[in-house]
């Protein structure tokens, strides 16, 4: 096998990253070669994405790279999902995209469902309902008159739009397609009569492409600005999601994947979609993945309520690193305060370790008096809260579940995936933390013919990489603390 080196744009809502990638004879390198921010641009009382700002930032890292001598022989990008970018029909960009936390889809879910009805739309979609999917966006978009949606010739999804950019190519890629609650997942196609009914047209869109699609190589102009000549650009799993999934170092299809990080997604890898009342009711979702499989998931709040509370404590004058943290975790007694890390006080109050002390009182329970005991009570709950979601998955998956695999970020928390494996009763991998990287670089090696299939693509991140492995303890301890948990929470 020749070498091979691919160059990976990460994108995430509060930053970005170039990491440059050599694959030779099975043996996987990467590093990181930039980063940058990705800030929200409120502007009048709306909030915009600077997308220019972030084609400034890809042409930073493609140029850092040609620096280095690197011969790129791809490129790809991922990023988060649900938001888009209006076309026109010269081809220029009909503004900045408007950023999912803008608040003009406040109230959008109930009035586009006095239009088709809530269990309609999942019925077709399968998609878990948050006010900022890309439906409600367009829906409301059309509410207020936006002018740029009435002229658009192509709505473009985040990695599509900064694709284009590099290659004047339009695409939509179909993992970051179907985030949108506007993608019939057993068709497999954009679903017009949602389009319609949100005030969009199915011909707005380019032709849904299949990640490891090469979409076109770079401009002739980039080629020679950057440096890196007519270097190919890939559609990879546009979804952050979708590239971390790829990355699981699975050896069968007999697993549930945990993506740590702010938040927690918790799901399988099937075949089909799972649409019922019960997948309703419990509000799951399911996304496109790699090679036409479905990631059924929920999403968790992660960790979301420590970063809250470490903010908090920052200002009072007190930093702990995450090696303190756990130090802190571990040397606090369990069990003692339990909480739903989704309850909605927890969204986003003013006060996180107010609104834990709160709940704690409200149900009875002691009320965390040190920073130690409100970590350890995060700890707690969040390796309980995925025994639950687990539960729910075994309830309906096709196959037995044998094995959860962390990855991302929270892989490298070693007490909390501890604490996860004594929850669930199952033995957990933990890694690859780059989970999103690597699976951008593996849809890279297959788009240039280096892997075959997805399980080549996790073979070799299996060779690559070395999890961690952790087996449950404390069983009774762990069991007689979940009861206290559903008691307590109501789940």
């Amino acid at each position: 096998m020749q070498t091979y080196t691919f160059l990976a744009f990460d994108l995430g809502a509060t930053s970005g990253r170039s990491i440059l990638a050599t694959l030779d004879n099975g043996k996987l390198e990467s590093r990181e070669l930039t980063r940058f921010s990705n800030t929200l641009l409120p502007v009048n009382g709306n909030v915009y994405w600077n997308i220019f700002g972030l084609y400034e930032a890809l042409l930073a890292g493609m140029k850092a790279a040609a620096a280095e001598g690197a011969k790129v022989d791809a490129i790809g990008i991922d990023t988060w999902g649900v938001d888009f970018v209006y076309v026109g029909k010269d081809g220029r960009l009909l503004g900045c995209p408007r950023a999912y936390r803008d608040p003009y889809t406040e109230g959008m879910q109930e009035a586009f469902f006095k239009v088709v009805p809530r269990k309609e739309v999942y019925d077709l979609t399968g998609i878990q309902f948050m006010n900022f999917n890309s439906l409600f966006q367009l829906y409301a978009a059309h509410k207020e008159g936006s002018t740029a949606l009435a002229v658009a010739d192509k709505i473009l999804f985040m990695p599509d739009a900064l694709s284009y950019l590099l290659t004047g190519k339009m695409v939509c890629e179909y993992t970051i397609a179907s985030t949108s609650q506007f993608l019939n997942p057993k068709t497999k196609q954009l679903d017009a009569k949602l389009l319609k009914a949100a005030g969009a047209s199915i011909e707005q869109f380019p032709a849904l492409v299949n990640p490891g699609t090469v979409i076109g190589p770079l401009t002739d102009e980039l080629a020679a600005e950057t440096g890196l000549g007519k270097v190919p650009v890939i559609a990879v799993a546009g979804h952050d999601t979708g590239s971390a999934i790829a990355a699981v170092p699975a050896e069968n299809e007999r697993f549930a994947y945990l993506s740590s990080g702010t938040w927690s997604l918790m799901g399988i890898e099937v075949v089909d979609p799972i649409i019922n009342d019960a997948s309703f009711e419990m509000n799951f979702t399911n996304e496109g993945g790699v090679e036409g499989t479905t990631r059924f998931l929920k999403n968790i709040t992660g960790m979301w309520l420590l970063e809250q509370c470490r903010k908090e404590w920052e200002k009072e004058g007190t930093t702990y690193d995450y090696p303190t943290i756990v130090e802190m975790a571990s040397s606090s007694a369990g069990f003692q305060s339990l909480v739903d890390p989704d309850h909605p006080s927890f969204a986003n109050p003013k006060c996180m370790t107010a609104a834990l002390a709160d709940y704690c009182r409200q149900t009875g329970q002691v009320v965390p008096a040190t920073h130690a005991a409100i970590v350890r009570c995060i700890f707690d709950s969040l390796a309980l809260k995925y025994k639950y979601v687990l539960g729910k998955l075994q309830q309906v998956a096709p196959f037995p579940i044998e094995r959860l695999h962390i990855i991302g970020g929270g892989a490298k928390n070693r007490l909390l995936n501890q604490f996860t494996a004594n929850a669930i009763g199952m033995s957990v991998m933990a890694g690859p933390s780059e989970a999103t990287a690597i699976g951008n670089i593996m849809m890279q090696a297959k788009a240039m013919g280096v892997v075959d299939t997805l399980g080549d693509m996790r073979a070799l991140i299996r060779q690559a990489v070395t999890p961690d492995l952790f087996e449950p303890q404390d069983a009774a301890a762990w069991e007689a603390a979940y009861t206290r948990f559903l008691a307590v929470t109501g789940l």
